[in-house]
């Protein structure tokens, strides 16, 4: 049986872990025992009733949270011409064609999201096995493949997520810093989860938000209420 640290006993130190908090009491709670140096994430763990070895019932896309998400990202867009001047104007970080594709090639990996132009599939094609193992390869069912290169750029500089159910039917990802206020961290959790409502596979049955649980990276994880979602 694995030990508790003496960090994790502070932490769970007079809470129930069974027990379902009420939304704004589970954020409050966390943000007030945040126990280390660093601005944690605040993290979401929600358990879907779908079944995702079945094709009809992946859960999947990309949402840009109202409050961002408290992390700077850097993007790289593979695109030419005028397409690549509004990469750039719009904050991207590298851009590039071939020459970006030579990059990743040698390891040069510095971002969090790649975006590129329907025509330039081609070469991004040719770093896929980089790229996709990271889950990184552009999409064009998550708005990662377009010609409208800036709306892109500037929807991942300000806070875009990707969400997907696991092989556990489970969804985790980051919606905020602890440093963020209460009420941005609720908004973020809200617009995720109203997300993940709207993406309800057709052929799902019973119960679909079976669980959701709200923790920080270093702290406690709570079981939310889902009636407050």
């Amino acid at each position: 049986m694995a030990k508790i640290s003496k960090r994790m006993k502070k932490v769970y130190e007079g809470l129930d872990r069974n027990k379902i908090y009420p939304v704004d009491e589970a954020i409050n709670i966390l943000l007030e025992r945040k126990s280390t140096k660093f601005d944690e994430t605040v993290e979401i763990s929600a358990t879907l009733g779908i079944d995702t070895k079945k094709s009809d019932q992946i859960v999947r896309g990309m949402l840009t949270l109202p409050n961002g998400t408290g992390k700077s990202y850097k993007v790289a867009v593979f695109a030419k011409g005028d397409k690549a001047q509004d990469a750039v104007k719009a904050g991207a970080d590298l851009v590039g064609d071939e020459d970006l594709a030579e990059k990743i090639l040698k390891g040069e990996l510095g971002f969090d999201r790649v975006i590129a132009t329907p025509d330039l599939m081609t070469v991004v094609g040719k770093v896929s096995k980089i790229l996709g193992p990271k889950g990184l390869m552009p999409n064009p069912k998550l708005g990662t493949v377009t010609l409208n290169i800036a709306e892109a750029v500037k929807s991942a500089k300000a806070g875009q997520i990707e969400y997907r159910a696991d092989k556990q039917n489970m969804v985790n990802t980051g919606i905020g810093k602890v440093s963020m206020k209460d009420k941005k961290i609720k908004e973020n959790l809200l617009a995720l989860v109203d997300a993940l409502k709207k993406a309800k596979p057709a052929t799902s049955k019973g119960t679909y938000l079976k669980q959701v649980v709200l923790s920080t990276s270093m702290g406690a994880g709570l079981k939310l209420d889902t009636r407050d979602l």
